[in-house]
């Protein structure tokens, strides 16, 4: 497996390749990013994977302080699984003149997510485009379970007109429903254990209303809990840790 570190090196290698499949991640990988991994190695030949823990889309130090980071663990997880290059580029690499330039978009990015963490997508939505433009991947592989942040970077391909093809893929869980996340390490057992709650309430047949309602008794702090076209989309805290998670709407309303 090949590791690069710096962009002069990882141009030089993608003029060697033919079609190649990007899976971007900021480490702390899991089952959820392996799924994507081994559906971009059924897409193509070549896989590439990015480890960057982008600090533009943290709107506080100690949420970016905490996140968890375990490169080598990383690493040897993906050249087991046979990942061909692993790009882990540091922050002057990502940035080299500062957070001076930045993709924003005005409506969607503003919703949800984007109310109470302002400046979050414009950090997703810039870091995605620069690793575009330095990997220049026919395909990248996003899940479903950062649904905004799909609709998002779908959008954004289409508007500025770039080749590459998403493969939008579905939401991994744990056999108790909870979505996989990297976050979810920083749950305590006590958390782990109520945090499956969350997916459970948002498939039950009540109304926003009544989910609402239970999520609170259960001891969730709930950030938002919407409709948006045929998504039920919501956000959560449960402790310090930020939970997101969305489910089809179709037969979910009473």
């Amino acid at each position: 497996m090949r590791i690069i570190k710096d962009s002069v090196t990882l141009k030089s290698w993608r003029r060697n390749q033919n079609e190649i499949a990007l899976v971007p991640t900021m480490g702390a990988l899991h089952d959820g990013h392996v799924s994507l991994i081994k559906k971009a190695q059924q897409a193509v030949d070549t896989t590439l994977v990015s480890i960057f823990v982008n600090p533009t889309q943290f709107n506080q130090a100690e949420d970016l302080a905490a996140y968890p980071t375990d490169l080598q663990a990383d690493l040897a997880r993906l050249d087991a699984l046979g990942v061909q290059a692993v790009y882990t580029p540091d922050y002057e690499q990502i940035y080299p003149d500062g957070y001076r330039f930045k993709i924003v978009e005005s409506d969607l990015s503003e919703r949800f997510c984007g109310i109470n963490r302002p400046g979050h997508f414009e950090g997703v939505m810039t870091v995605v485009m620069k690793l575009l433009q330095l990997t220049q991947p026919d395909f990248i592989l996003l899940g479903e379970k950062d649904y905004q942040q799909l609709l998002l970077i779908k959008a954004m391909i289409k508007d500025f007109f770039l080749s590459v093809q998403m493969i939008a893929c579905p939401t991994v869980r744990d056999k108790d429903g909870l979505a996989l996340s990297s976050r979810n390490q920083r749950l305590s057992d006590a958390e782990l254990n109520l945090a499956p709650m969350f997916y459970q309430t948002l498939v039950d047949d009540h109304d926003l209303e009544s989910k609402k309602g239970r999520l609170k008794a259960l001891g969730f702090e709930v950030d938002y809990l919407q409709v948006y076209e045929d998504r039920l989309l919501a956000a959560v805290y449960l402790g310090e840790v930020r939970l997101i998670d969305n489910v089809s709407w179709q037969d979910k309303s009473s």
